[in-house]
Order: C-alpha cells, then sequence, then structure tokens
C-alpha cells in the first residue's frame, strides 16, 4: 500500500489468468463446493447452458487476493462482494479496486471492487474497508 491513499487511487488490476477446467476442478475440491454445473458439461448443458461457468467464490478469492497484495490481511475490516455475472470457462477475468472514500479520523478507506471480462461484462461488484 503506497503512502498517500486518496480518493480515487486505484489498486494495480490482478489479472487472474484463463479459468480453465482443471482450475475449476481444483477450486471445488479445495473449496469443497462440487456443484456439478461448475465442472460437469453435461449437468450445465442440462440446465439450458453452453458449458460450465466458474464458481462464485472464486471471483471473490481472487478479489481478496488483490486486497490482501495491496493492503496486506491484517488491514481488511470488511469485505463483501455480489456476484452480479456468470464468468465462463475460458475467460480472463481482471479484478479492479478504487479507492471512494477516506475517512482520516477513522484512519480508513472504502475500496469499490469490481471483476470484469475482456467483453465488458462485470462478473462480481464489492466493498471492502480496510485500516490505513
Amino acid at each position: 500500500m503506497s503512502a498517500t491513499i486518496d480518493v480515487g487511487t486505484e489498486l494495480p488490476p490482478l489479472a487472474v489468468g484463463e479459468i480453465s477446467r482443471t482450475t475449476l476442478a481444483l477450486f471445488a475440491g479445495a473449496s469443497g463446493d462440487h456443484n456439478p454445473i461448475h465442472i460437469d458439461l453435461d449437468v450445465a448443458r442440462s440446465a439450458g447452458l453452453d458449458d460450465v461457468f466458474a464458481h462464485g467464490m472464486l471471483g471473490m478469492a481472487h478479489l481478496g487476493r488483490l486486497l490482501t497484495d495491496w493492503a496486506g490481511v491484517q488491514r481488511i475490516r470488511t469485505f463483501a462482494v455480489r456476484f452480479v455475472a456468470i464468468t465462463p470457462v475460458h475467460a480472463e477475468p481482471v479484478c479492479r479496486g478504487t479507492v471512494v472514500a477516506v475517512d482520516t479520523d477513522a484512519r480508513s478507506a472504502v475500496v469499490e471492487l469490481t471483476v470484469s471480462l475482456a467483453d465488458g461484462t462485470t462478473t462480481l461488484t464489492g466493498t471492502a474497508v480496510v485500516d490505513l
């Protein structure tokens, strides 16, 4: 985290790379979320989808990494997200954050967070409060 944090400060973006089927299988094992819609093509197609898609919590985990890379885990007070669109397999999400408020008395900042895809789709939005 840089020494001066102001409204408008942008966190260094985090490009997480391609969401592969292997990524989804590994995340299912690590998280315990074995919902087949994330790993079984037949189940996804039976639900009317073209393919499997990423767990929403995988996107949240990536946003958590963006925050901890920037502020460190010890400075995060709150962290919340809203899942707004599916992250398809083979997508390459990018996590971003922007400081939208600074409370000098409380020595904290509010960070607006997004995960977006190359086509402009936002898949997650969120906010975090971090200690300065």
